[in-house]
């Protein structure tokens, strides 16, 4: 039975290289990869640490493209895809474009869909723009429903998607963390890219930004970049920034943080560099979602910059915490974790909602299954 994986972005590559693994090490299936290439060099990072090749490779993405244009190719490139392979199901992760296109281009053939880290809801169509709207087309065309949590299954039942094609599995990410830690820790030169950051700022309470939503692109990201700078300001605080190539985070950061000492703006980081700046951060600050995921299982408290999150298991363990993008209030909400004891260990101690790290073998056991029978 052929298993088709399609993919394209870092986060996508990061939670399914797991399940690749898993699906090929899985009697009976055979596996197909395919990469859009939605972002591109983010994406090929990825596969190089995960030594994966893909099988196909689309390599979509063109400079300033347009949401439209992009789902019009993506659309027909995937269908292209599926037409020549003729899979058994196709499997897709998350809430991209990507994701979206190929469940609907999948759907159109009548090929069975497999949906990974299904069920995420903020309940707002424009908040995470376009995420929500891409994983709720989703739903009610996969025939296998993988939700990382009980709260993800739950909104999943409330939309009428059928109790027995859901399936409580962990989040996939926590895998590649656990994968890529071991690793690190195995082969210490992956990561040694950030030996000097380390040096520089020892003794210092390191703050990881992360921003990139869509949402908090013009006013927002410059209230962010205002924010940053008067954290840094403390002689105590360092921030290490790896920077989206974005030009609507890119130009704003330049233009208000300009040179700090305290804070390095680098190149986005590869995932075992990531993997190591959570372990070095004592706090995360971030408008990521995975993150929201990651950081907690690694003891970080993480503060989201955004009004709503597909991910309130976070939150409701206390392990995240939204505060919005203002910037009053991230700067108000950093100095309370670095001065309030208690405050910082109730988060950096709180239970992690997401899973155990064998979410992959449960998702290969239960698609051999399903196409097996």
């Amino acid at each position: 039975m052929k298993i088709l994986v399609i993919f394209g972005t870092r986060p996508e590559a990061i939670k399914l290289f797991p399940v690749v693994r898993a699906l090929a090490a899985t009697p009976g299936l055979a596996v197909r990869t395919c990469v859009t290439a939605q972002h591109r060099g983010l994406l090929d990072q990825v596969l190089a640490i995960a030594d994966l090749v893909p099988d196909i490779d689309l390599d979509i993405m063109e400079p300033g493209q347009t949401l439209d244009r992009l789902t019009a190719r993506l659309l027909t490139g995937l269908g292209d895809v599926m037409d020549a392979e003729r899979p058994d199901m196709v499997l897709v992760q998350g809430d991209t474009a990507t994701a979206m296109a190929g469940a609907l281009a999948a759907y159109y053939r009548k090929v069975p869909v497999a949906h990974v880290e299904a069920g995420l809801r903020s309940g707002d169509i424009y908040h995470p723009w376009p995420e929500e709207v891409n994983r709720r087309i989703v739903a009610p065309i996969a025939a296998l429903h993988f939700a990382p949590t009980e709260t993800a299954a739950e909104a999943l039942r409330a939309e009428t998607i059928r109790a027995d094609t859901i399936h409580v599995t962990g989040n996939t990410v926590i895998d590649a963390l656990h994968w890529t830690r071991d690793r690190v820790a195995a082969e210490p030169g992956l990561a040694g890219g950030l030996d000097k950051i380390a040096a520089r700022f020892a003794g210092k309470r390191l703050i990881l930004v992360t921003t990139h939503r869509r949402e908090n692109f013009g006013d927002s990201m410059g209230q962010i970049a205002r924010a940053i700078g008067r954290i840094a300001a403390r002689d105590d605080v360092a921030v290490l920034f790896p920077v989206h190539p974005n030009p609507n985070v890119v130009t704003v950061m330049d233009a208000i943080l300009g040179d700090r000492p305290n804070v390095a703006r680098i190149e986005p980081l590869d995932y075992p560099h990531f993997v190591r700046a959570l372990g070095m951060a004592d706090i995360v600050l971030t408008d990521s979602g995975g993150v929201q995921e990651e950081a907690p299982a690694l003891g970080k408290p993480v503060l989201v910059m955004r009004e709503t999150t597909e991910r309130p298991e976070g939150v409701a363990a206390g392990t995240a915490k939204l505060i919005g993008a203002d910037e009053d209030r991230i700067v108000s909400e950093i100095f309370t974790l670095l001065d309030d004891k208690a405050a910082y260990a109730a988060m950096a101690h709180a239970h992690n909602p997401y899973g155990d790290g064998h979410a992959a073998e449960t998702i290969a056991g239960i698609v051999a299954h399903a196409v097996g029978r």
